[in-house]
């Protein structure tokens, strides 16, 4: 059982990089610093929209419009670092006894 609560944990983690790779990157590509007619950085950009698109959008609807500043990547972070130490505080004792 702790090999799937520190799986699960880690997976927690990965995403948040992923969260953050995509927020700098965003910000990279719209003071066009990098270039998105680069097949490299198109790919990465487009998997990280991908796969953290579905997770931001129905936070974005609840948040409130703030102009060009969207907190709606570290509302999902903190939410995902409650997560995880939730997790280990429900979980911790009946593993570690």
């Amino acid at each position: 059982m702790e090999s799937v609560l520190l799986l699960v944990s880690t997976v927690i983690q990965l995403y948040i990089w992923c969260l953050i790779i995509q927020a700098i990157l965003s910000w990279l590509v719209a003071f066009n610093i990098v270039n998105t007619s680069n097949r490299f950085v198109y790919m990465v950009g487009d998997f990280l929209y991908r796969i953290t698109e579905p997770a931001l959008r129905p936070i974005r609807r609840v948040l409130p419009n703030l102009g060009g500043i969207d907190l709606s990547p570290i509302v999902l972070i903190l939410l995902l670092i409650f997560a995880r130490n939730l997790m280990f505080e429900l979980l911790g004792p009946v593993i570690y006894g």
